[in-house]
């Protein structure tokens, strides 16, 4: 550390599964790092998801590199599943996470990233912003017309129906999220959801479709909806959500989940459909997905739209910067614990080499402190 400002090779941003496979990598190559994560404990992107959430994926697929995902490998995990074997992983293979640290800005002083989370600094070679995509919650301009008696969730806030009063609930949008948190809220309250979803996985998940089918879904995934073939990049191109996977329409029929029409403004307070009519509704859960936010990172690494310019998370623009875990960096499965791990050895094979400045004789241990030290910093 000099005059308060850590010095390392590379300096990693998020702390979930695309950081965490990284970290390994760059702990095999002996690079001297440090991984940044905002929550208070590494799993807590998913332990602090709904209460009901599973992967879509089985045990099988779900390990990051170098360490196989515990217990039945037909079995599809729980989110809190998840977050325990993150944490295991980190512990494991002692990565230097530092929890509670908000980066609030990236920018380039001489030929050196300083990255910043209030009153820390430090000073690296390489940056890798792994945080993914679609970071910030986004919900329609006219939902501050909604009524003040109407409770308003996003699906990020949302956790279990305990957090709803009675009466009817609105679930706007009907991708994976919408699907299964109406199905969940469905038992104990009046329950509708508008929109249209973009299709359905014609298979039911189970221990079967885990043996025979999803291997062979992950491999198309995987190998053939590819950034580096034609039907790949058209693919990325038209990609516009997921298809409902384990909830079906016909589950939230069953459920006695009411299909409305999508929402398309607000009137007297209360959510107006695209047939003109008003839903009176006590709850509203928008399940409107997130947007990408990296107004914090000062590069001129971004287009006009404010996508970051990359070639398999590589950022010719500004060498030394990097990304990992983005929907399609590369492959349909990027995003995904499945896929993040060949993204991840990528990256650490095309990373630029570490300079004799940052690499000490006891490489790759000078900041190793921060998994049992979990420095907690201010959080934005």
């Amino acid at each position: 550390m000099v005059n308060g400002t850590e010095i390392v090779d590379t300096v990693v941003i998020g702390g979930g599964q695309a950081g965490l496979a990284l970290g390994r990598e760059l702990a095999r190559q002996g690079r001297e790092f440090v991984i940044l994560d905002a929550r208070r404990r590494v799993g807590d992107a998913w332990r602090l998801r709904w209460d009901s959430l599973q992967l879509f994926t089985p045990a099988k697929f779900d390990g990051l590199p170098g360490m196989p995902f515990p217990g039945d490998p037909l079995a599809f995990p729980g989110k809190d599943d998840v977050a325990s074997y993150l944490e295991d992983y980190a512990s494991r293979f002692d990565l230097p996470v530092r929890t509670g640290v908000r980066v609030d800005r990236v920018r380039r002083e001489n030929e050196r990233f300083v990255t910043s989370a209030a009153e820390r600094r430090w000073e690296s070679r390489n940056v890798v912003v792994a945080t993914g995509g679609c970071q910030a919650p986004t919900v329609p301009g006219f939902a501050d017309q909604l009524a003040d008696h109407i409770v308003q969730l996003h699906s990020n806030d949302y956790r279990n129906p305990s957090q709803l009063p009675p009466g009817p609930v609105l679930v706007v949008g009907m991708g994976n999220s919408g699907a299964e948190i109406a199905r969940d809220i469905a038992p104990t309250h009046p329950t509708s959801i508008a929109g249209t979803p973009s299709g359905e996985l014609p298979v039911r998940l189970n221990r079967a479709t885990a043996r025979f089918v999803l291997p062979v879904i992950r491999f198309v995934g995987t190998h053939v909806l590819t950034r580096g073939n034609p039907l790949g990049r058209a693919a990325a191109a038209a990609f516009r959500g997921a298809p409902l996977i384990r909830t079906k329409v016909a589950d939230l029929v069953d459920a006695g989940v009411q299909r409305v029409p999508r929402v398309t403004g607000a009137r007297a307070g209360q959510p107006v459909l695209a047939d003109g009519t008003t839903r009176e509704v006590s709850s509203v859960i928008w399940c409107t997905g997130y947007r990408n936010d990296f107004g914090w990172i000062d590069l001129p690494a971004f287009d006009e739209h404010g996508e970051p310019r990359h070639r398999r998370g590589v950022v010719d623009s500004v060498p030394g910067l990097y990304f990992l875990g983005l929907e399609f960096l590369y492959a349909f499965t990027s995003a995904t614990i499945p896929g993040v791990g060949r993204d991840a050895r990528y990256l650490a094979r095309r990373m630029r080499p570490a300079s004799p400045a940052t690499q000490p004789a006891s490489v790759g241990r000078a900041v190793r402190g921060g998994r049992s030290a979990h420095v907690e910093e201010r959080v934005r």
